[in-house]
């Protein structure tokens, strides 16, 4: 039976939440392969709205089984919160499991990413300063802490010791601040094991068994595809590989068990943080994209950047992840536009390009070439068929899919669970 990818296709925030609601019928398995608490996804359930940031969308279903997979980085006080605050709401976390093998986000990777962030002044890459990057960077220079070393006292004050020997000397003699106790961090971090003891697993093999037994397996990015440290905006990335790639590295699935890769795009553009946005519109048409669209991160609270949609982006998604279908969302966002502008290639320096410029100063030079729709001014909330949508509205999204290079099998008209629009089944 498959296992299923699904992946922003531009900066983030596209919908995924939305898009793991929409399948929670049909998997068994829900899994966040990579990032860590700087994500946030949005899934409204009724008059219900959950924003998670650690905990895979498919919790919010009694059926589905959370998994938190090997790729991604974890606070275990920010899950411990997590849990806890979804418990009070009467949501269950009984079925989560926890890969032994994911990392730890550890007080002295949050306290370095702040303060180098400062350091950087205009230069800054715009984290949140949530130890994201510095705990993935351990992770590669073999220096970082597991989950499964909450298990073991020993291991994690000999880990301890030896990682603030170095930590603690950047803290203090290059910047100034104040060094890391280990011996505090290692009782607080038992006791934060001893708490999630209970859903430490070898996450790789339960899902390979469940693979094996028939299951369906849903594989849940956070950020996307313009924010991987191998495929995006670098320097303006993310520490992880939220790609169709990235996710057989960070659940332990092996590449041939994926059968599918849903792609999730929104009718326009956000991004959160510094780098490019060739679309961006610093007016107050991008003011108005904000404020119609709700554009606020649901980890930061921080205002979204806007800009129109992007199809060559989009197109690269297609070929980076292999994208075979896509959900587009929040098409309902550009109601009352009397022409709906869509990028189709850049501008460099008196050259067009219909792909990504190969290099980052090609990139940072990319002014949008535009061609423009018919818009339309009716509200799409209540629509419950394609062909419900006004003429305008669809041909909109059919020009997407010209452009793009795989189907748009879901459309989105509003944020909640019966405002999406299945054209084909993505499943």
């Amino acid at each position: 039976m498959p296992a299923i990818v699904l992946v922003g296709a531009q900066w983030g925030d596209e919908g995924k939440g939305k898009a793991t609601d929409l399948l929670w019928d049909r998997v068994d398995y829900v899994v966040r392969y990579q990032g860590g608490n700087n994500a946030g996804h949005t899934v409204v359930i009724g008059d219900e709205s959950y924003a998670l940031h650690l905990l895979p969308s498919g919790v919010l279903s009694p059926s589905v089984t959370p998994v938190i997979g090997n790729g991604v980085v974890i606070d275990p006080e920010v899950l411990l919160s997590e849990i806890e605050g979804l418990r009070r709401r009467d949501v269950s976390c009984d079925r989560l499991l926890i890969s032994a093998n994911a990392h730890l986000i550890m007080p002295h990777h949050r306290a370095l990413d702040k303060v180098t962030e400062r350091y950087l002044g205009n230069a800054r890459i715009g984290t949140t300063g949530r130890g994201i990057g510095p705990t993935y960077a351990d992770k590669v220079a073999r220096t970082g802490i597991r989950v499964q070393d909450l298990l073991d006292p020993g291991i994690l004050s000999q880990k301890l010791d030896l990682v603030l020997r170095e930590k603690n000397q950047v803290l203090t003699k290059v910047y100034n601040r104040r060094g890391i106790d280990a011996d505090a961090v290692a009782t607080e971090y038992l006791g934060y094991g001893e708490q999630i003891r209970r859903y430490v697993a070898d996450t790789g093999l339960v899902l390979g068994a469940a693979l094996d037994e028939g299951k369906t397996v849903l594989l849940e990015g956070a950020q996307a595809t313009l924010l991987d440290v191998d495929h995006g905006t670098y320097p303006f990335v993310t520490s992880s590989s939220p790609t169709a790639g990235g996710a057989c590295a960070g659940s332990g699935i092996g590449p041939t068990r994926i059968t599918k890769v849903i792609g999730i795009l929104k009718a326009y553009t956000t991004r959160v943080g510094a780098g490019p946005f060739p679309t961006e519109l610093l007016n107050e048409q991008g003011e108005w994209l904000r404020k119609t669209g709700h554009e606020y991160g649901v980890t930061t609270g921080r205002e979204r950047r806007t800009g129109w949609f992007d199809a060559v982006i989009a197109r690269y998604a297609t070929r980076v992840n292999g994208i075979t279908d896509y959900f587009l969302t929040k098409l309902d966002v550009l109601s009352g536009l009397d022409k709906v502008p869509i990028c189709v290639a850049y501008d460099v320096d008196g050259t067009r390009h219909t792909e990504i410029p190969m290099t980052q100063t090609e990139f940072h030079h990319a002014t949008p070439v535009y061609e423009y729709l018919d818009g339309w001014w009716e509200d799409l909330t209540e629509a419950r068929e394609f062909a419900d949508l006004p003429r305008s509205a669809r041909a909109y999204v059919e020009a997407i899919e010209d452009m793009i290079g795989a189907p748009v099998s879901a459309v989105g008209t509003g944020p909640r669970r019966d405002q999406t629009l299945q054209i084909r089944p993505l499943i």
